[in-house]
């Protein structure tokens, strides 16, 4: 290992140390009953067995992403598949069996063994991970690549750390010519522009749901305080409101909400789990797998993650449906996807109420980008 490498990894150690006691508090919370250890303390998480196609991913998105890679590939090598999120290791499960959690870097350079590849996800650039992969044999690549506006000042404030990060990776396939050009700046070596991945696969109904008369808004992904702004900017004239939460941990929390603010109004409430239908004013979708089937009979979508410092997620879906797409405007983690969409409005949190009186000024958004695996597919044929 170089010097550098052995500095970071005592600076990675201490901080280890550290945190060691936020970690131990964190576990009193069950949402990371499993995660945390076999993160941080390797329990139930050992090294892949296999030497195949290693895939890292963060969460669901970006694991649902890679799935035609997945399935290309799953016949020819064993598929490995690491993960940041819970959601992320369900969705990866779905893929094939040999899931881990990514351990904490300093874990990394004995519990890594040879691959034929490592093929990386977006922004994951943890130093060790690709340091330790390239060592073992494995060709490196970061696929489906972006450096948003906000990340890139930081970048650049540390772009001695990142050269250090892109010399141990092979290849970068890129979503635009802006990501090439800021990763170029930070040192990576060959990068490839092939749009972004997540629109190569579209959007799939698993289910045909009945159409209701009335206009239906479909608020998706919604964290925090959103479902409140949300449910304090409707009118039962506007339409039935469909509430789908991002995490499912939360759907008691909003059911409570929802129940609160229905007091004392002529509304009506339900929830989907108990009555798969839109009979209601107000229905929340306390199930998972839901939220396409639901987007393709919804007129207007209002799309959380945006309405709060989150990033914004995926206009892609609601966007190849048609529906008349709202987003607030902390977009910053999607801006790449948002270009990929037409007839979307980004607005104020105190303009929703406003916003949902003028519908019929609104028109539906198209999706106007795509993205292409086939090069990402003909460089791992030559392992």
């Amino acid at each position: 290992m170089s010097f550098f490498s052995v500095v970071y990894y005592i600076l990675a150690s201490l901080a280890y140390l550290l945190i060691f006691p936020y970690l131990l508090f964190k576990l009193r919370n069950p949402k990371y009953k499993v995660a945390i250890p076999s993160k941080f303390f390797l329990k139930d998480n050992p090294s892949f067995k296999e030497k195949g196609i290693w895939f890292h991913t963060c969460s669901m998105g970006e694991t649902k992403a890679i799935k035609p890679l997945v399935d290309e590939f799953k016949n020819s090598f064993p598929i490995n598949i690491s993960v940041i999120t819970n959601t992320g290791f369900q969705e990866a499960k779905k893929l094939t069996p040999n899931v881990r959690y990514l351990p904490f870097e300093i874990f990394l350079p004995f519990w890594i063994k040879k691959q034929k590849a490592l093929v990386v996800m977006e922004a994951e650039l943890w130093y060790m991970l690709f340091l330790c992969a390239k060592r073992r044999g494995a060709k490196t690549y970061l696929i489906n690549a972006r450096i948003s506006d906000k990340s890139y000042a930081s970048y650049k404030k540390f772009s001695f750390f990142y050269k250090k990060i892109f010399k141990n990776i092979d290849k970068i396939f890129a979503q635009t010519q802006i990501d090439k050009k800021r990763l170029l700046e930070l040192g990576a070596k060959e990068v490839e522009v092939i749009g972004n991945i997540k629109l190569a696969q579209l959007p799939i109904v698993t289910k045909e749901l009945k159409r209701v008369d009335e206009v239906l808004i479909t608020a998706g992904s919604t964290h925090e305080n959103e479902e409140k702004l949300i449910l304090e900017s409707y009118k039962k004239e506007f339409g039935k409101l469909v509430i789908v939460p991002r995490h499912p941990e939360r759907f008691e929390k909003v059911n409570l909400l929802i129940e609160e603010y229905i007091k004392g109004k002529n509304l009506t409430y339900h929830r989907f789990s108990s009555n798969e239908s839109f009979d209601s004013d107000i229905i929340l979708v306390d199930k998972l797998g839901e939220l396409n089937n639901i987007y393709a009979i919804s007129e207007v979508v209002i799309l959380g993650g945006a309405f709060e410092s989150i990033g914004g997620h995926n206009p892609i879906e609601p966007a190849y449906f048609g529906c008349k797409l709202i987003s607030g405007k902390n977009i910053f983690n999607q801006k790449s996807l948002f270009e990929c969409v037409n007839n979307y409005i980004l607005i104020e949190n105190e303009e929703l109420r406003s916003t949902l009186e003028n519908l019929q000024n609104l028109k539906g958004a198209k999706l106007v980008q795509k993205g292409d695996i086939n090069p990402i597919i003909e460089e791992l044929k030559g392992l």
